[in-house]
């Protein structure tokens, strides 16, 4: 029988896996560089042995920035349909990562039929669904419950799960006896909280870490570490209970690697813009350079039905100063459960941050479509421009809404369009706008 490697075990050993071939191809670097950067866990490819449709990506240093789609239903909106749309969308504008954060009833059904179709990596938060999953409330919950729901996701062949470890007793002490303006924002963290609480117990995801690791590491899944008490305002970032659960994630980084279990750090939250980069380093440092996933952040609390541009503003810093892997953020952010629209909208905003980072850190091909783009209009050639948009079918629906007397120039400019005003000079030719806008 084969003996069977997880990514980071066979990288530490120097073997190259089909899975760093398919990723050093993407992103057009030697398998070795991605072997050595797996083999120290500055990069991680999350690839669940159960996923068999995933085509795999890599995250972290010197990498191209990733982005991930959420969906799921709620209690208060039960629509898988709706959510098989929105995978859909996903994969149409290129996510590299999905999470499905259904948090009601039973959602086993709806995350088979995802793994099954996504050739994005899945993603989950085990603790969402562990009172559908387990039938029982969460005061009824034992610690053994919460590595039964893990194992039940992993064996499904979900490639990274949210494990929120790092809210300790003595991170929940430092938080009660600071406090907050805005308390605990995370949905899992505000679970565990209360499950600690009130049964007076340690996190049981702390407490019995190295058996969370053993599943993990049977099935290659990937442990998300996360950020339970990032803050939910600007006012609460980088204070003293986001700063202390991220050095309690550097420790369980270094448990997580001795195992070989890949991981990534789950990041802020809300946060000023001045604030971005520095947390973004401290991260870098204080977990090893593992690789960093950030919600936003978002930089203002005044925009609901526009978050999904304060957090690409925030996403865009932060993937300049070494983030890895951008959530996107809906506009429906803070209001409702998101439609279609929403995450498309959001996602085409959280793409081009990450790209727009990606240029700004040294990508080597960044650029290149955007020099494409800039050549097509030069030509004034908007089929050529559609190609290379983020969202083409929105640039066409622009462009034809008010349709320009002349193909080859836009209805803002028509005939004074300054690019083929100068196009037409170098070409010898004379331009006679009176004459033309008779």
């Amino acid at each position: 029988m084969k003996e069977y490697y997880t990514q980071m075990q066979a990288a530490k050993k120097g073997i190259i896996t089909p899975e760093m071939k398919v990723v050093a191809e993407k992103e057009r670097l030697s398998p070795q560089f991605i072997m050595q950067k797996v083999a120290c866990g500055e990069i991680a490819i999350p690839c669940n042995i159960n996923h068999k449709s995933l085509s795999p990506e890599g995250i972290g240093s010197g990498l191209r920035t990733k982005v991930n789609v959420n969906l799921g239903v709620s209690g208060d909106f039960y629509d898988y349909d709706l959510e098989m749309q929105k995978v859909d969308i996903a994969l149409k504008y290129g996510a590299e990562g999905i999470m499905d954060l259904s948090n009601c009833g039973k959602t086993n059904v709806f995350r088979e039929k995802l793994i099954q179709k996504s050739t994005a990596m899945i993603g989950t938060v085990p603790m969402y669904d562990a009172i559908g999953y387990l039938e029982k409330d969460l005061l009824d919950i034992t610690a053994q419950d919460f590595l039964e729901v893990v194992r039940a996701h992993a064996q499904q062949g979900v490639d990274f799960v949210t494990i929120h470890a790092g809210i300790n007793r003595r991170v929940v002490e430092g938080f009660m006896r600071e406090g907050r303006r805005m308390n605990i924002v995370s949905r899992g963290g505000s679970l565990l909280f209360a499950w600690m609480q009130m049964t007076g117990n340690e996190n049981p995801f702390f407490e019995y870490y190295d058996d969370v690791l053993d599943i993990l590491r049977e099935y290659d899944v990937t442990i998300s570490l996360g950020d339970a008490m990032r803050p939910g305002c600007i006012d609460d970032s980088t204070d003293s209970g986001q700063i202390g659960e991220l050095i309690e994630l550097g420790y369980l980084t270094k448990r997580a690697w001795d195992k070989d279990v890949q991981v990534m750090i789950e990041g802020p939250g809300h946060m000023a813009l001045n604030e971005i980069a520095s947390n973004m380093q401290m991260e870098k440092k204080l977990c090893h350079n593992a690789p960093f996933y950030v919600l936003g952040p978002l930089v203002t609390d005044i925009a609901p039905g526009y978050d999904h541009i304060t957090s690409a503003i925030g996403g865009a810093i932060a993937a300049t100063n070494g983030a890895d892997f951008l959530c996107y953020v809906t506009p429906a952010e803070h209001l409702r459960l998101p439609n279609a629209d929403d995450v498309r909208e959001g996602l085409i905003a959280t793409k081009i941050a990450a790209h727009a980072a990606d240029i700004a850190k040294g990508i080597p091909y960044a650029r290149e479509v955007d020099n494409k783009m800039s050549d097509a209009r030069h030509k004034v050639d908007y089929e050529e421009m559609f190609k290379y948009a983020i969202d083409p079918d929105k640039a066409r629906a622009y462009y034809e809404s008010v349709p320009p007397k002349n193909r080859h120039t836009c209805s803002m400019c028509g005939k004074m369009c300054a690019i083929r005003t100068t196009n037409m000079i170098l070409d010898g030719q004379k331009v006679k706008l009176k004459e033309e806008n008779k």
